[in-house]
């Protein structure tokens, strides 16, 4: 008697692309391996983002062959050269999935400079907690990818140059001619100028964090964290629960300081103390080095010293202005891109992700990223489609111990009001010019009150 095949299915998170597998389950939620998505209970959160199972939708692979929906697809003349995306991060991959939704037999070139694996990024973040390992992290190996969706990857292939007029990218494995390029490049980590870059760690990407991850295995740590936003928040929080010691210093006299008025960052500051975690503000770094025992020093301009196992940088981004200034691309901070159709100033020539702007304004989250490959694929096949229409997204920090959602662009002039505050909530809108322009909500999660 032969055994039917269980068919696992995938569901995916609208806001952050995190992928729920059936089979996989997600035990740190109480969720086994193997829970069917319809029995999954209904205020299940996702663990990345913490929207509600009602924002998750099926899932499946594109796979390359396959046919695209009735009247969406158009036949391109042989003599096509193709695409060439600019990295391989969630941003380039993402369109490579779009292109491949509408036509199958597009040439596609993927130009990357790290190995092209297909991971997520907000979960470097809470990973070390989790006891993910790099190969844990990887979701799909590039290899496989590339196989699947009929894509030409050159990995550990860096791009030099663009010629717009010529429409040539030089990479250092030759030149390449498109018919349309995409740049998904991404964005670096700020290095402050007195933060020496042998001396730190950036966790920006998997091979940062997988050489950071191998450093803090063999044992409790001292990890000093200089930033204290959205990451460096959420890596002290990790850092602590997987057992290290963590210092969290920022030029700000509070944590969140340039995201949350004075009432919520302090707020935050005293659940990262209830955590064990020092948090030294106002800290301007006047030196960092060796000690004699072997350890990293901090040093700051009114005497504070902190002594370290291991030193991570989490003060923020900036797009690298090389590529697009050397092909004459506008640029403000960032690559400066249509607020509609995300062409850039030179015709054929689009860009997404963490290294564009928007009217001066850089665009670095994950949830735009989807829509925004959606509309350059159309673009580049000359289909109708809707215009990008770009909003702020809901920023949710992936703390555990204290949950923090924020709705709306806050404004620089705009008044705070508070809704309600209390031990575990505290919830608050700002005003501007008569209107609601940013909603906040902080509480203690509901696991935390229970025990």
């Amino acid at each position: 008697m032969s055994l039917a095949v269980v068919k696992w299915r995938q569901y995916l998170c609208r806001a952050c692309g995190l992928i729920y597998d059936e089979q996989l389950g997600d035990p740190d939620s109480g969720l086994a391996p193997g829970t069917r998505f319809e029995d999954i209970p209904d205020d299940w959160v996702c663990p990345l983002c913490g929207v509600v199972k009602a924002d998750f939708e099926p899932y499946a692979p594109q796979l390359v062959g396959s046919t695209p929906a009735p009247g969406t697809a158009k036949s391109l003349p042989v003599h096509r050269r193709g695409v060439v995306i600019v990295g391989a991060g969630i941003a380039g991959w993402s369109v490579v999935e779009a292109l491949r939704k509408l036509d199958a037999a597009l040439p596609i070139t993927l130009v990357t400079a790290c190995a092209g694996d297909r991971y997520h990024k907000p979960e470097l973040s809470i990973a070390l907690s989790r006891r993910l390992d790099p190969v844990a992290l990887v979701r799909e190996p590039a290899a496989d990818a590339a196989r699947r969706l009929g894509v030409r990857l050159l990995s550990a292939t860096h791009a030099i140059g663009i010629a717009p007029g010529l429409r040539q990218l030089r990479t250092t494995r030759g030149t390449l001619r498109y018919t349309d390029l995409v740049l998904a490049q991404g964005a670096k980590p700020f290095l402050p100028a007195e933060v020496p870059a042998a001396l730190c760690w950036r966790v920006n990407d998997l091979a940062g964090w997988s050489g950071l991850q191998a450093r803090l295995s063999g044992g409790a740590r001292h990890v000093a964290i200089i930033g204290a936003g959205m990451v460096g928040c959420e890596l002290a929080e990790d850092f602590v629960r997987a057992g290290h010691q963590v210092s969290l210093l920022d030029l700000a006299p509070l944590p969140l300081a340039q995201l949350l008025p004075a009432q919520a960052a302090a707020r935050m500051h005293a659940s990262l103390q209830a955590q064990g975690i020092a948090f030294y503000g106002q800290a301007r770094i006047s030196h960092i080095g060796g000690s004699a025992q072997g350890l990293k020093e901090i040093r700051s301009a009114d005497g504070r010293s902190v002594r370290c196992d291991e030193i991570v940088v989490a003060s923020g981004l900036h797009t690298d202005g090389r590529l697009a200034r050397g092909a004459g691309l506008a640029f403000e901070r960032g690559i400066a891109v249509d607020a509609t159709t995300l062409r850039t100033s030179a015709e054929h020539i689009y860009a997404l992700g963490d290294c564009i702007s928007i009217a001066g304004a850089p665009c670095r989250f994950i949830e735009p990223l989807a829509r925004q490959a959606a509309v350059i694929a159309a673009g580049l096949l000359g289909l109708p489609a809707a215009q990008y229409e770009h909003r702020p997204p809901v920023i949710r920090l992936k703390t555990r111990a204290l949950s923090v959602v924020l709705h709306g662009q806050p404004h620089a002039d705009g008044r705070w009001q508070v809704l309600e505050d209390s031990p575990d909530v505290l919830r608050m809108q700002q005003h501007h010019q008569d209107s609601v322009v940013a909603a906040l909500d902080m509480s203690v999660p509901r696991q935390r009150l229970a025990a």
